[in-house]
């Protein structure tokens, strides 16, 4: 293995060698890689995954060995992403840790046996620890939290099998110390908060559905004086995030039962987020609300829509300059909200990085009559001038209609006023933002009443978009992406769009109770069926675009902007496409190919089509990404060629989740899942040497697929890790929420 890595060396000194010579001057320097400083050395090892970075590259020469020991690559450690390493090599990596690390986690390591987690304890200078997703005993738990003394930060799952009870004395003297934690509950449960009296950041993430796989309904029952005032007396950060049903409110409520008696003093972030258009009510909201509006250091606030109203919120934002605001479908809200924010309801609106305003003025397309109903665009422009370092802003289920009528030539676009926020680097909109209008042409030529006498002798009109005609689309061309050519020319700092038709609905959500009552029906927004190719295209002006989000836009017929999108955006890391042109056909399947062709850097793909054909050509052109860790196909009338599918998996060694959710039997789909893992237990036994890795065994593969329709979805789906299930295979959006701004 040395050999393969002085190779590598070596070849690298002969390219820099051969890119230095200046024939203009008749003089050659030589520099090779050792030769370069130790800044830029460092600047190039932080990109080596930590396993190959001491257990291959350390071992070159001795200057390389001393550079990849610097406390500057191995304080802060993660193996989150080493999915190519097993459990024989994380345990010699952390020998070779043990006295370096400080800040070590193993997030989804869903892999690694518990008895390489228990080598974790060799790592005694460990002040943060996360372990969530791990398979994690009681028992193991008490004996790492027994060795950690110094731990000070834990994340970790509370899953049905835990037991405070088995927590030694030591393990409790630790957790006492704690300053942060963060728990995902699968069960009923406080965890190990009650021992934990020196909380300053308290991050919940509520994961118990509300019926066991068996059908037997979950009781939330627990002693409300076991989470105790004394141990949220030093809270300052408050996150739970939510997933439906009722015991995740209850066990909810339960936590914040101690707000209802003190609100802690020291307090200034509370997000929390609960799905579904009826969250519980919480009588504690108003008191909270005020006293975070006195103290006048509030850094995030997030609150349901049913716990908070204008004269609170007004409260709660005076005299503060917060970062980052939430008020998601909130539609009673809005008028304060930008109230707010322009009238100095807030100390400094500079301060505010975040923003989410999804479904904020959120009303059935059928009653949005009149301007009130509507985005804004010269309001729009002053949130954009009071609020001027805003990165992350979230308009998605909001509705913009712009009117090319004569009476208004002279009205701003909203995306004019978008393309003020000269920092974002984050922005969902709903596709009518992008419309500059309703093509009048279109639009008539289809609701002409025709006379009576023949209102029986009528075609039947077709379900679905029509298919393409050359005149139709270049009717929605030409001048009708000017209003996005604004905003792109003001926000060339953007790395992730999302945009969202209005009645985007995915077959899989992750919240599926709450996603599909909080969206329209499908095509009610003529102004959305406006956009399509031309506006895709015109991305391709946007440089530092890393993830692309597309859902629900009926208006795209070939995807032919698809392809001149890829073209120029070669750095694209995700791609997310769903529901795209018509339901009853796919019609640009031949511009979905050249457009993965040309993805060579795609890390994640998702693609959610009702009739997707995954079949030879597509894995083909699949293969073409050899980054691709994360792929994930839905698709209920779906066929899938399973050949092709295992070739592929040989091809792309870098895929770590192959997610499919397709048409066909369930023997078919289970007999190419057992094939694929097959597969990768034999390169376990047999493994493939590459440079700077031990072999290319899949450790942590995860292979779902199944029939979309069938009836024990659900049960498999719960059996999905759910930090990749929440990543890429669930469609939500994750823009204007840094990662403990949660969304709604």
């Amino acid at each position: 293995m040395n050999e393969a890595v002085s190779g590598i060396v070596e070849g690298m000194d002969r390219r820099i060698e051969q890119a230095v010579c200046d024939k203009d001057t008749l003089s050659s320097a030589s520099v090779g890689m050792s030769d370069l400083s130790d800044e830029i050395l460092l600047c190039i090892l932080r990109n080596v995954p930590v396993c190959d970075l001491l257990t291959n590259v350390a071992n070159v020469c001795q200057k390389l060995h001393t550079l990849c020991y610097d406390k500057t690559l191995l304080t802060n450690v993660r193996l989150s992403e080493e999915y190519l390493a097993d459990d024989q090599l994380v345990r010699h990596t952390l020998k070779l840790l043990a006295n370096h690390v400080q800040s070590l986690s193993l997030n989804s390591c869903y892999w690694l046996s518990g008895s390489t987690l228990e080598q974790l304890a060799r790592c005694r200078g460990v002040t943060h620890l996360d372990v969530t997703g791990c398979r994690l005993t009681s028992l193991c738990l008490s004996r790492l939290l027994s060795s950690l003394s110094s731990l000070r930060s834990l994340a970790f799952d509370v899953r049905p099998c835990f037991n405070s009870a088995l927590l030694s004395s030591e393990a409790v003297d630790s957790l006492s110390r704690l300053k942060e934690l963060r728990q995902t509950l699968f069960t009923p449960s406080y965890g190990v908060v009650p021992c934990c009296a020196q909380l300053r950041k308290l991050m919940l993430q509520f994961d118990i559905s509300d019926v066991t796989r068996e059908g037997v309904g979950v009781c939330c029952q627990l002693m409300v004086g076991q989470s105790s005032v004394p141990h949220y007396e030093q809270l300052e950060e408050f996150t739970a995030r939510l997933a439906p049903g009722e015991v995740n409110q209850t066990l909810l409520l339960l936590y914040l039962a101690v707000f209802s008696v003190h609100i802690p003093k020291h307090l200034r972030v509370f997000l929390v987020s609960i799905p579904g258009p009826n969250p519980a009510h919480w009588p504690a909201a108003p008191s909270l609300a005020q006293s975070l509006g006195q103290r006048g250091d509030l850094v995030a606030l997030q609150l349901p829509r049913t716990w908070l109203d204008p004269m609170s919120l007004k409260r709660a934002l005076e005299g503060n300059s917060p970062k980052h605001l939430s008020f998601s479908r909130c539609p009673a809200l809005w008028p304060q909200v930008f109230q707010s924010l322009l009238n100095g309801g807030v100390r400094d609106a500079t301060q505010l990085i975040s923003l989410n305003l999804s479904g904020i003025n959120h009303v059935p397309y059928s009653e949005c009559r009149s301007v009130e109903d509507q985005l804004v665009a010269e309001t729009m422009c002053q949130v954009a001038a009071a609020c001027s370092n805003v990165r992350h802003l979230n308009l998605m289920h909001t509705h913009y209609h712009h009117e090319r009528s004569p009476g208004l030539d002279g009205e701003t676009h909203l995306c004019d006023s978008l393309g003020r926020f000269k920092h974002l680097c984050s922005l969902t909109l709903p596709a009518c933002a992008l419309s500059d209008g309703v093509n009048m042409n279109h639009i008539s030529a289809h609701n002409i009443a025709p006379s009576l006498l023949f209102q029986g002798l009528k075609k039947v009109p077709r379900v679905g978009l029509q298919n393409y005609k050359p005149d139709l689309e270049s009717s929605l061309a030409g001048d009708s992406t000017s209003g996005l050519s604004s905003l792109i020319d003001g926000c060339q700092f953007l790395e992730t769009f999302e945009l969202i038709g209005p009645g985007f609905a995915s077959a899989l959500p992750r919240l599926e109770p709450c996603t599909r009552a909080s969206v329209e029906p499908r095509g009610m927004c003529a102004w959305a069926r406006g956009v399509g190719d031309a506006h895709l295209a015109a991305l391709e002006a946007l440089p530092r675009l890393r993830r692309l989000t597309l859902a629900g836009l009926p208006g795209v017929l070939r995807g032919t902007g698809l392809v001149q999108l890829s073209r120029q955006c070669r750095d694209l890391r995700v791609l997310s496409l769903a529901n795209l042109g018509s339901l009853k056909t796919m019609n640009y399947t031949a511009a979905l190919l050249e457009t993965i062709k040309q993805c060579t850097q795609l890390q994640e793909l998702r693609l959610e089509q009702p009739y997707l054909n995954a079949n030879a050509s597509f894995f083909e052109a699949l293969s073409s990404c050899s980054c691709l860790q994360r792929l994930c196909l839905i698709s209920r009338s779906g066929t899938f060629d399973p050949s092709a599918t295992e070739t592929f998996m040989e091809r792309c060694c870098q895929v770590v989740m192959c997610h499919m959710f397709m048409g066909g039997t369930l023997v078919a789909c289970r007999t190419l899942q057992k094939s694929l893992l097959d597969r990768k237990a034999c390169d376990a036994v047999v493994p493939t040497l590459s440079p700077l890795r031990f072999s290319i065994e899949r450790s942590a593969l995860s292979v779902v697929i199944y029939p979309l329709q069938h009836e024990d979805l659900p049960s498999v789906i719960r059996g999905i890790p759910l930090t990749l299930l929440d990543r890429i295979t669930l469609f939500q959006s994750h823009v204007a929420q840094p990662p403990h701004l949660s969304p709604m």
